[in-house]
């Protein structure tokens, strides 16, 4: 809806959309043919918004004082809603005057069953038979159901049949007083005495393929209900993490503000149709463009929150194994193996006018699904849960080598469908890979990171397969992601540039443009220590640190554009990441920096919320804000995690269930003195800790509670380059002494 809560343009963001179809194309309420005046609008919770409108009454010049002035002369309407599957509306209309005055009031209402890409395009590309009723229930109610059909016969590279999809939704309405309906209008004539008011209450109900979607029924549910999902998001944020910041002249209150969006935002883009029990759950990429399943964003998202819950990651590990590719098929860029990219119920997708019904043309799942069973091994040490995704892991790490592994051991890309994305890397705009000149690299093409991602799949899993005591692939994997980091440094690396490769092309040369890619390169391990430190001080210089965060493609480059999707714009997800690569290497100094940057430009866009992306404008006194990208999602599923994995870092926390062991390395900057951490969970134990710095820049800890078996163990990452062995044996003996 636009500002003034209606639904009237046409615009892609407007509408009522279910399973990624705009059901509701027209939705405004008027008093006495005419738009009423908006006070003022707001959300209320994650999902709720109130506005109050107002206009005076017809016989205004009856008042005591004679004036139409609305504002002294007040008919209110007051409009209460709350959106999930579908929509409930609570519409109250007040006569604030001395009179008694007859209003129309009309609410008017269309339904298109559209994509959001044929609203984009103003083209429709689908046409079915729409069916309207109106009717009344024997026990007081009115209905208006619209209830949509369309069938399509399709042909794509050997894909051929006859697809069907049904739509519909159904008002259900209680009002006041008597309601008519012609055309696409309700109409209510309501007669109110001073001050009196007239309620109605309206839910509108979605159905997708003959399923019922569930709907808050009771009226009055602004607040809240005793409603399903109202009660799983209760229950999620009762068990989840919970951060605290201490009250102080500094960053804090940004921190905390930042985190706690950031936590409702999670739980608000919980897809609950798809949960396996309530420690298990999906997550949509965002809203309002990627209302849908992405299997990266969606590993990647889990990943980063994993100090929040690993509900997310449990989810996501279901749906990707689930959803994983069995045959070759060209038209949805599939092979055996693959994993999904994107899976979408709008019409187009669900009728096979596009593949994205089910489309498996990314290259970042298969690796990313293997790191995030590694990394829920590492929280949970549950044996039973991880080992059921082992096949489809290895199947996944098959398909990279057998498809996607050029000749000089290198993982590439290129699409084979008609309609595929040519970039399939984390990059996946179409312009995103360019070469020094600012012209495109075309594919087959590795990038940088597509190498960091395998050799920290590989790395990760074969530790977890050792557990699992197969150690045979465990040292299979573990050679394939060594001699991958060999021949990595010695292919990707520029020595006159102090950088690494943007990508190799498809002759095999590197594409030596500076762009934010070899960031993925520190955290994932496959740098050798002694570039490390020169990545990350070039990640820093001012053509590619806007003060904001790190660009995507240096503001030097040719094809530099502050607004681009991939070409100079600022990604939390990944800016997230670097944090934590600083982390891991103990470039203190430098994590820190970036970290304040985050969360700075947290505080500057509404709801305290990073967007899924932002203008890489500098931070300068002609630029003292980041500009935002058109259509960013807000909230968006990946931008919502990066703030925890940066807090992580700054903690220096590495769980190691397994071995009911902790690893703490914290190292807090002067703007965060002190965070608590209450209701950890690391495998079968549930603990708080208290960190606090010192005047002298130390950060130590508290354990305030602790129920279980774990022991907390003070030890630098393991690939940190700041600790010695002295050290490290120094921390773990202090560590371990009883305290009290």
């Amino acid at each position: 809806m636009d500002l003034e809560g209606v639904i009237g343009r046409e615009s892609p963001r407007q509408g009522l959309f279910v399973y990624q179809t705009r059901m509701l194309s027209r939705y405004s309420w008027t008093i006495n043919g005419k738009e009423p005046q908006l006070s003022t609008q707001s959300p209320v919770e994650q999902h709720s918004w109130l506005a109050y409108y107002f206009q005076s009454p017809r016989n205004c010049k009856n008042t005591p004082a004679g004036e139409c002035n609305p504002l002294q002369e007040t008919i209110e309407l007051r409009i209460a809603r709350v959106v999930g599957e579908g929509m409930h509306e609570d519409v109250e209309l007040t006569n604030h005057t001395q009179i008694h005055t007859s209003i129309s009031l009309q609410l008017e209402v269309d339904a298109d069953f559209v994509s959001r890409k044929e609203v984009k395009e103003k083209k429709r590309q689908q046409r079915g038979s729409l069916r309207k009723k109106w009717s009344k229930t024997n026990s007081g109610e009115w209905i208006w159901r619209f209830d949509y059909e369309c069938k399509h016969h399709y042909d794509h590279q050997g894909n051929s049949g006859t697809a069907s999809l049904q739509r519909a939704i159904t008002l259900r309405l209680r009002a006041d007083s008597r309601p008519s309906q012609g055309g696409k209008k309700i109409s209510f004539r309501i007669k109110l005495a001073p001050h009196q008011s007239w309620k109605a209450c309206l839910i509108w109900r979605p159905e997708v393929d003959g399923n019922l979607l569930p709907v808050e029924l009771e009226c009055n549910a602004l607040l809240g209900s005793n409603g399903e999902y109202s009660r799983k998001s209760d229950h999620f944020l009762s068990q989840a993490a919970r951060i605290r910041t201490a009250s102080a002249s500094d960053l804090t209150h940004a921190v905390q503000r930042v985190l706690d969006r950031s936590r409702l935002d999670l739980i608000g883009l919980r897809l609950f149709d798809l949960d396996q029990g309530s420690n298990n759950w999906k997550l949509a990429a965002g809203i309002p463009t990627y209302l849908a399943l992405f299997g990266r964003d969606m590993l990647a998202s889990a990943w980063q929150a994993s100090l929040l819950s690993n509900d997310m990651n449990r989810g996501a590990l279901n749906l990707v194994a689930n959803m994983q590719a069995r045959e070759k098929n060209d038209w949805r860029d599939a092979q055996p193996g693959r994993m999904l990219h994107e899976a979408h119920t709008d019409p187009l997708s669900a009728l096979n006018f596009t593949p994205k019904a089910l489309y498996y043309g990314s290259v970042n799942t298969a690796p990313l699904f293997a790191i995030c069973l590694s990394e829920l091994w590492h929280w949970t040490g549950d044996k039973e849960f991880v080992r059921q995704f082992v096949p489809a892991a290895l199947d996944a790490l098959a398909w990279a080598d057998r498809y996607s592994r050029n000749e000089e051991g290198f993982y590439t890309y290129s699409t084979r469908s008609v309609q595929g994305i040519k970039n399939q890397g984390w990059k996946d705009s179409s312009d995103a890979i360019v070469y020094p000149d600012g012209s495109q690299v075309e594919d087959p093409l590795g990038t940088c990171e597509m190498q960091a991602f395998m050799y920290a799949a590989k790395l990760y899993f074969a530790e977890m397969l050792w557990w699992l005591d197969d150690v045979d692939q465990s040292k299979h994997l573990f050679l394939e992601a060594e001699e991958l980091k060999k021949r990595f440094n010695e292919r990707f690396w520029m020595e006159d540039e102090g950088y690494v490769g943007m990508a190799i092309d498809r002759h095999g040369k590197i594409v030596k443009s500076i762009a934010s890619d070899p960031g993925h390169c520190v955290v994932s391990g496959i740098l050798d220590e002694e570039f490390v430190p020169r990545v990350v001080r070039r990640m820093f210089q001012p053509d590619m640190f806007s003060g904001w965060g790190i660009r995507t493609l240096s503001s030097d480059h040719p094809a530099y554009n502050p607004f681009a999707y991939h070409r100079g714009t600022v990604w939390p997800v990944e800016n997230g990441s670097f944090v934590l690569g600083m982390a891991r290497y103990g470039l203190h100094g430098e994590m820190w920096q970036l970290s304040r940057a985050l969360f700075e430009t947290a505080a500057l866009f509404d709801y305290d919320r990073l967007p899924e992306v932002f203008g890489g404008h500098p931070r300068d006194n002609e630029h003292p804000f980041p500009c935002l990208y058109e259509r960013a999602d807000s909230p968006q599923a990946w931008s919502a995690s990066a703030p925890f994995v940066v807090l992580q870092s700054l903690l220096g926390i590495y769980p190691y269930a397994p071995l009911n062991v902790l690893f703490l390395d914290p190292w807090l900057p002067e703007w965060l003195p002190e965070v608590t951490l209450e209701n950890l969970r690391i495998g079968q134990s549930l603990l708080s800790l208290r960190f606090k710095r010192d005047e002298n820049g130390r950060t130590d800890y508290e354990v305030t509670s602790l129920k279980g078996d774990l022991h907390v163990l003070r030890q630098p990452s393991p690939w940190s380059l700041t600790a010695n062995w002295g050290e490290r044996v120094k921390d773990a003996v202090i560590s371990l002494l009883p305290t009290g």
